[in-house]
């Protein structure tokens, strides 16, 4: 792995909506590169643009106008289906809401990205094992979504997101739905998984959880107000 390359590269990108005969623009050319291995939380007031720049990392928008480059790949230009298989080769997603399927077993949940990828069951079973004992859950693979708590809900959503062994997790707010102390929990296991050589990009309003990310990218007005860094 090489630290200094850029996992996901923005340059010059505009996102436009035509709302009541007018253009408002989320984003306002905004470039910005985040290194491989890099760990940033994305803050800013509410329709700050912070939750459209996510969704345009994460290949669930496109851009109006500029370039997306994701692992050097460009996802201007490229069809639904070469999206989708950006998306499924390359990130990880959790959301707030957990997201997780409730008619599933915690298993079938973690195995679900797999499916996708052609993976056979015996394959996706050991798989599914293997990131459930890494999120403290080895004990729950049989359980459904409505028998754990919100903070094991989202240690599963978690697992999920790591199934197809993506260089690049994104989260929205991620400890949004949980109690502080589930927060903190949930936050250890993304610094861990950063520690680990994943890129961890995360939107969150909370300045205690933004402080888990070595970078702060503040977004006001759909421009890139400042960025803060541990380093200085």
């Amino acid at each position: 792995m090489n630290p200094g390359a850029a996992s996901i590269r923005l340059e010059e990108v505009w996102k436009t909506y035509r709302v009541g005969g007018e253009d408002v623009h989320a984003l306002a050319g905004v470039s910005i590169a985040f290194p491989q291995g890099s760990f940033w939380a994305i803050m800013g007031p509410s329709g700050s643009g912070k939750s459209t720049l996510l969704n345009l990392l994460g290949c669930l928008d496109r851009p109006s106008r500029g370039a997306c480059y994701i692992q050097d790949q460009p996802t201007a230009g490229v069809d639904d289906d070469a999206l989708s298989e950006i998306r499924l080769r390359h990130l990880g997603f959790v959301f707030q809401s957990f997201n997780l399927i409730a008619q599933l077993s915690v298993r079938e949940n973690i195995e679900l990205p797999l499916f996708y990828l052609g993976w056979d069951a015996e394959r996706s079973r050991r798989r599914a094992e293997e990131l459930a004992a890494l999120v403290g859950l080895e004990q729950r693979l049989g359980h459904r979504p409505s028998e754990l708590s919100g903070g094991q809900q989202q240690r599963v959503a978690i697992a999920r997101a790591l199934a197809n062994d993506p260089r690049i997790i994104l989260a929205d707010e991620p400890t949004g739905n949980l109690d502080t102390a589930t927060g903190i929990q949930i936050m250890e296991l993304l610094g861990d998984l950063n520690r680990r050589g994943k890129t961890v990009i995360m939107v969150t309003h909370e300045p205690e959880i933004a402080a888990y990310a070595r970078h702060r990218l503040h977004i006001r007005d759909g421009r890139i107000d400042r960025i803060e860094s541990a380093d200085g």
